[in-house]
């Protein structure tokens, strides 16, 4: 056969070896290597969280007039360590955590307990009830970070991964889809976003990792619905990028920068785009534009506010000193007023 004979088969033969090369490539890969693979990269980078906190008892009748007078005499308050145990995810390599505000709230010590055994006492750099996220600070060398996902490309029926401190067990990973996203009026905190997932979470997963197969953190795991106390196959966590705004405002301001109009509103119906204007704060930035209690707000630089909670969170979202543009109706006329944010006073 000569040379000329096997040009015709050059190219066919290139594109059937692109074109199973391809196949392999989109072939279901196995996928309990995917969760080792997710797990070895995210697992280094969670804590488990141990809190102390010193308590004060009294006894019952301590301030009965009857025996007030004695116990002032003779009873001495007795003070009490009562501990409790969440989870954290390190984020940066400098040391500082995320975990939720319900983990170490009025702790007077927090332990950190990493993944490779070493423990260290955390700092609190900050904490914000409104979202349920603290940060804390360890001082350790060689830490892993965990890689940041993008909970915006998140879709219901996407495989997770939790992983936390149940019950105190030590570092444990179960496994779930994506339930719902952008879950809010669950009561649960004052801005609500959170990512649903039927991953079992129970008490001491909190704080802990919401990650995808890839092993990227997609939220932190913050509270069940359950009514006997352990999972029921809903959980939900609050977004990354939710996460990473607030932990940066924390340690460079103290405190979350949200922007604030001043405005109580209320859905103008079921399924319908509009807000109405209940309530105005004295000179708050709506008022000064011009704003009026039963103005029905359509949209805030163009996007539609839904039922209250997208306008909102678009509010909230934006920095204090910017400007935005609200159309609104006003009787039957459309207009669109022009103002400026202002910090959210805080809670």
């Amino acid at each position: 056969m000569t040379r000329n004979s096997l040009k015709p088969l050059i190219w066919p033969t290139i594109c059937g070896i692109l074109l199973g090369l391809c196949i392999l490539a989109y072939l279901p890969r196995d996928r309990d290597k995917d969760y080792v693979y997710a797990v070895e990269h995210a697992a280094p980078a969670v804590a488990n969280i141990y809190t102390t906190k010193v308590v004060e008892q009294r006894h019952p009748l301590a301030d009965d007039p009857l025996f007030k007078h004695f116990f002032s005499r003779n009873g001495r308050v007795k003070q009490q360590l009562e501990r409790s145990l969440g989870s954290g995810v390190i984020v940066s390599d400098a040391g500082y955590l995320l975990t939720n505000y319900h983990v170490i709230k009025g702790a007077d010590e927090i332990l950190v307990l990493l993944h490779d055994g070493r423990q260290a006492l955390a700092s609190v750099i900050g904490s914000d009830a409104d979202t349920d996220l603290a940060v804390l600070k360890i001082d350790l060398d060689n830490l892993t970070s965990i890689t940041i996902g993008d909970p915006s490309k998140i879709q219901v029926g996407n495989i997770v991964l939790a992983i936390g401190n149940p019950y105190g067990f030590g570092q444990t990973v179960t496994q779930g889809i994506v339930s719902a996203t952008g879950r809010y009026g669950l009561g649960l905190s004052q801005f609500e976003n959170f990512i649903q997932t039927d991953a079992a979470i129970n008490p001491g997963n909190s704080g802990g990792a919401l990650i995808d197969t890839k092993g990227r953190l997609l939220g932190i795991n913050t509270a069940i619905y359950t009514q006997s106390g352990g999972s029921t196959g809903i959980g939900l966590a609050i977004p990354t990028d939710l996460a990473l705004r607030t932990m940066s405002d924390l340690i460079s301001y103290g405190r979350p920068l949200r922007g604030w109009l001043g405005i109580e509103v209320q859905p103008v119906g079921v399924g319908t785009n509009g807000v109405i204007i209940t309530a105005l704060a004295n000179s708050g930035p709506a008022e000064k534009a011009g704003l009026k209690i039963g103005d029905i707000l359509i949209n805030i630089n163009g996007e539609q506010v839904g039922d209250g909670h997208a306008g909102m969170k678009l509010i909230t979202y934006t920095r204090p000193g910017e400007r935005v543009r609200i159309a609104l109706l006003r009787g039957e006329e459309t207009i669109t007023i022009e103002t400026e944010v202002a910090m959210r006073p805080n809670s």
